[in-house]
């Protein structure tokens, strides 16, 4: 669901009227509080707890709106919007049956005895964490929105706004399911059918966003297109679309992790090795930090499934040994590439490094880490402190081979030396003793 979606859902909830005709404004003064909570950072994952910040924000709010025949019953609208279709109902262990028969909430008793928390829609809990669409949402709970009101309340500038965002998001998710099931499409044809939905943008802007999506994208561990190389210095309003699209199409993610669990395949039959090595390293890039607040639960992180993928490892690491016998036969060293060891499969995991081959000039060894991904050159991808040790150890001696876009057309980077002077290196496990 986009975000006028749910500007529309809050702008007719079913709400209880009384004398006169008079709506009832419980329901507006509940969800306003949660607002005004999660703006405030006081609500940080999608649990909303009938607890006393609810019902002190739900007292500021209510007061604003009530009229003298209105009674500041929070627990009235905490139960009752379930029927809205976007707020959820956590129960209690054994209250399944008991809650069923409830159609109302009588008192608070009811809601501590039956629901643990509400939670709201994924996709609208991400919504919540950026402040235009908050700003938009509070503003459809008090009226129907004009479409005056609505861009006045979007408008940042030059920049791109929410539904800018929400549509080149969508048409780039487009594109990478196609590319991840091996379907051909036109990046041209797609800009240019983008172009009525967006605010007067040029082909090179629509671009660039492109890039910044594959940005936040690598970021997050996923694949990307990789016809849009990944520049990092987006808006955070962004991240913000991209992970409110994961929360609101499970579909996408479920296609991310079909891409990652496809067997890669044997390599091609054919290869062109004088074209295997791609000798534009990937830029050292300044990464954006993820946000404190924790907005998506149910990430699907790609990296760490290829690294969990030992079939994608064993063939790139059989593809690195037929380029180096290749290297090294061009070199005039055939007699080398016939000692190059696939260390990791004779004699195990844990040397800190899959492959020994040589320097066919000074006829010293050359350790060989291998990396693969079925994805692009920008893919982030799992190193161990062993590895990272080793590479620093034999640093004249030691290179890492980025094995990508292994399921299509194979290519080769090299980082030669200690890895981190060409990444950036951050902690994800640490070992656990009782010592």
């Amino acid at each position: 669901m986009s975000l006028l979606d749910y500007e529309n859902r809050f702008s007719n909830l079913k709400m209880n009227t009384h004398g006169g005709g008079e709506k009832s404004p419980h329901k507006v003064a509940l969800l306003l509080a949660v607002i005004e909570l999660l703006g405030a950072d006081s609500i940080r994952e999608n649990q909303i707890y009938f607890d006393q910040p609810l019902k002190d924000a739900f007292t500021r709010q209510f007061n604003n709106l009530a009229t003298p025949n209105d009674r500041n019953n929070p627990h009235l609208p905490f139960f009752h919007l379930r029927s809205s279709g976007f707020w959820h109902h956590h129960l209690k262990p054994g209250k399944s049956d008991s809650y069923a028969n409830l159609q109302t909430a009588s008192g608070s008793a009811e809601i501590i005895e039956h629901i643990d928390y509400a939670y709201l829609d994924d996709e609208l809990f991400e919504l919540l964490g950026n402040g235009v669409a908050r700003e938009l949402l509070k503003s459809a709970l008090h009226r129907n929105l004009t479409s005056a009101d609505r861009s006045s309340l979007l408008d940042v500038g030059n920049g791109w706004d929410w539904l800018e965002c929400e549509a080149i998001v969508q048409d780039y998710f487009v594109m990478l399911s196609d590319e991840l099931i091996g379907l051909g499409f036109s990046k041209a044809e797609h800009g240019r059918n983008l172009l009525p939905r967006l605010n007067g943008r040029s082909i090179s802007s629509i671009e660039y966003k492109h890039r910044n999506i594959s940005a936040v994208l690598v970021e997050m561990g996923q694949p990307y297109i990789q016809g849009y190389k990944p520049a990092f210095n987006y808006q955070q309003q962004l991240k913000q679309v991209v992970l409110a699209h994961f929360a609101g199409h499970p579909f996408d993610l479920e296609q991310i992790i079909l891409a990652a669990d496809r067997s890669p395949g044997d390599s091609p039959a054919v290869v062109d090795w004088a074209q295997v090595l791609d000798l534009e390293l990937p830029e050292k890039l300044t990464g954006i930090s993820e946000p404190e607040r924790k907005y998506l639960a149910r990430r699907t992180n790609f990296s760490e499934r290829e690294r969990n993928n030992r079939q994608l490892g064993e063939r790139g690491e059989a593809f690195v040994i037929e380029f180096e016998r290749y290297r090294l036969e061009m070199a005039g060293r055939p007699d080398l590439a016939r000692e190059i060891q696939w260390s990791s499969n004779e004699q195990g995991d844990g040397l800190g490094y899959d492959v020994r081959s040589f320097n066919p000039l000074k006829e010293e060894p050359i350790y060989i880490e291998v990396k693969t991904t079925n994805s692009g050159k920008y893919q982030p991808f799992f190193i161990s402190s062993n590895e990272v040790a080793f590479s620093k150890y034999q640093a004249q001696h030691y290179s890492l081979y980025r094995v990508f876009d292994f399921k299509k057309q194979p290519r080769i980077f090299r980082l030669n030396g200690a890895v981190e002077q060409y990444v950036h290196l951050t902690t994800q496990s640490y070992k656990a003793s009782f010592s």
